[in-house]
């Protein structure tokens, strides 16, 4: 990377316009592991330029979590109940979420304050019965930049926004493959009392943890991005052989930055709107099997975006890929947080037991945590692993996925049963490395603090 900015830097002199551009300082996470490109678990602050894919195509993939006031006997005696709900409202045409063009232009434009601002013309139809918008008016505080990053433009997605009429959205409300979750989980342990206390969290409680981002939109504007780079790229120069190209803050480049950032806050801005959806989705499905229930957001942030921000005086960007902000009680003055230190979410593998923190400002860091244990084997290897093995972490674990194993149909489908179970054992428990040294190191690096772990009662894969 460094050579190819002294490259730029040494034969085009005026590609940057500030003379001090430069890659300031790297921080890797406690699970840093192999990614495209740039590997996952990176924190970087640059100077007078920014690298896109030190983000990555699922921008502002990010974690939500709320609490409940359910306890685990509410989900297990109605379980079978609750998965049938969960498939058909995530899987099988029961999302229900009417929109308009204005709906879907609020959200790529003004992320969650879009949504609040535009959603009343819907009447609360389908999905919308369960959009609280006194609520939503107060959670939109505990979403990192209030999950609104403004922009005037939207870019290449006038076939997804439609037109005036209602019709059902179905891309927000996608989980998206790989490792990315809903999970509904128990805390099993707390061990900071006061925070947790605060938080609202409780030992046998439920809450709920998503794990996704912008999906197909964050695709479209990466992709789109990507193009724009390489076309601004020095003619003279040769391409840079790991495909990473950086896009200066200069005022001969204005259009494109401008458009960057068009693309960037476009797909941050789906990616929390569908992790709201989601989380409402997953309400309307306890809502069919629990009485009345506290459901309360904690917070959501992205671990895959660039903030521009300033460190010791120096303004510049951090990217954050694989990667959550981790700040501390003082950093987070003027928010619900600023007492408590940022709530930081670190899962462990499908299946494997996960951790809520609280961020306490680690410089060296770069003010950032893991976010996740990191994977142990490639998800080719994942295949060969001893099919016991395999059968017993799916006879444990409750998992819905969009194919029920269980249909008869299904049962003799044995083309789809393999290509069902390859998907499991791509992100089954045995394919990460053991949560706990991750988190171990976050304490004893003085990066985050545990406040409960949590362990999973029924996680639903795309």
């Amino acid at each position: 990377m460094n050579e190819s900015l002294q490259q730029l830097q040494s034969h085009v002199p005026d590609y940057f316009a500030n003379k001090h551009a430069a890659i300031q300082e790297v921080a890797i996470t406690p699970d840093f592991h192999k990614g495209s490109g740039i590997p996952i678990g990176t924190t970087m602050f640059t100077q007078g330029f920014v690298i896109p894919q030190a983000v990555g195509n699922d921008i502002n993939c990010g974690m939500r979590l709320y609490t409940t006031s359910l306890n685990e006997d509410d989900i297990r005696r109605n379980l079978k109940k609750l998965e049938s709900d969960v498939r058909h409202i995530f899987f099988e045409g029961g999302r229900d979420i009417p929109m308009t063009r204005l709906q879907r232009e609020a959200i790529l434009k003004e992320g969650l304050i879009g949504i609040l601002d535009s959603q009343s013309s819907l009447g609360g139809k389908g999905l919308w019965s369960f959009y609280d918008s006194k609520q939503q008016a107060e959670d939109i505080a505990k979403v990192n930049r209030m999950g609104s990053f403004l922009t005037d433009e939207v870019i290449g997605l006038d076939r997804y926004l439609g037109n005036e009429q209602i019709s059902y959205d179905s891309q927000i409300g996608s989980i998206g493959g790989g490792n990315h979750f809903v999970e509904i989980q128990k805390v099993v342990r707390v061990r900071d009392h006061q925070i947790a206390g605060q938080w609202g969290l409780k030992q046998g409680q439920i809450v709920v943890m998503i794990h996704t981002g912008s999906v197909s939109i964050g695709h479209h504007a990466g992709l789109n991005i990507r193009e724009m780079l390489k076309e601004i790229y020095p003619a003279s120069l040769k391409h840079p052989e790991n495909g990473i190209y950086v896009l200066p803050q200069a005022e001969q480049f204005q259009a494109e930055w401008n458009r960057y950032w068009s693309l960037l806050h476009n797909a941050a801005n789906f990616a929390f709107a569908n992790r709201l959806f989601l989380g409402l989705m997953l309400q309307k499905a306890l809502n069919g099997v629990a009485a009345d229930f506290e459901y309360k957001l904690l917070y959501d942030a992205p671990h895959n975006f660039v903030w521009q921000e300033s460190i010791d005086g120096v303004d510049g960007f951090i990217h954050r890929k694989g990667s959550c902000t981790a700040k501390s009680a003082e950093q987070m003055q003027h928010t619900p947080f600023q007492y408590t230190g940022e709530p930081v979410f670190i899962p462990g593998s499908m299946g494997a037991k996960s951790f809520i923190l609280a961020g306490l400002g680690n410089r060296e860091s770069l003010y950032s945590a893991s976010h996740g244990a990191g994977r142990k084997l490639s998800r080719g290897d994942t295949l060969k692993v001893d099919e016991a093995k395999f059968k017993k972490f799916v006879s444990r674990f409750n998992i819905v996925t969009p194919i029920d194993p269980c249909r008869h149909d299904i049962k003799s489908r044995q083309d789809i049963l393999k290509k069902w179970e390859d998907e499991l054992k791509k992100d089954a428990p045995y394919a990460y490395k053991d949560i706990n040294p991750i988190i171990e190191t976050h304490e004893t690096h003085g990066m985050a603090r545990v406040i409960a772990e949590v362990e999973p009662i029924l996680t639903i894969k795309g």
